[in-house]
C-alpha cells in the first residue's frame, strides 16, 4: 500500500490509521486483516498494520474511512526516544 499526499501522510506517521484519502496506491487482493507494509510514493518504508478493508472495499469507500489499523510507524522512535 503506498501513500504520500502531505497531511494525511504525515498522519499515518504520526501514530494513527491510515485514511483511504492518504493512499495513492493499493496492492491487488488483499483481504481484511491482512498484514500490510505502508511506503510513501518513493517506495521508503512508512510504517505496517493490518488492513481494515480488502482492496475492493478501499476503492468503493469514503476518502475518510480507515484503511490501515498502525502498529508501528516510522515516527514511532522519535516519539518514544526519551522514554528509552
Amino acid at each position: 500500500m503506498t501513500g504520500d499526499k502531505g497531511e494525511r501522510r504525515r498522519s499515518g506517521g504520526n501514530g494513527n490509521s491510515v485514511l483511504k484519502g492518504g493512499v495513492g496506491r493499493i496492492t491487488e487482493n488483499i483481504q481484511v486483516n491482512d498484514g500490510v507494509v505502508v511506503f510513501s510514493m518513493s517506495d521508503t518504508p512508512l510504517g505496517f498494520g493490518d488492513a481494515a478493508k480488502s482492496t475492493v472495499d478501499c476503492r468503493k469507500m469514503d476518502p475518510n474511512g480507515i484503511v490501515v489499523h498502525r502498529h508501528a510507524d516510522i515516527g514511532e522512535y522519535l516519539r518514544t526516544e526519551d522514554d528509552l
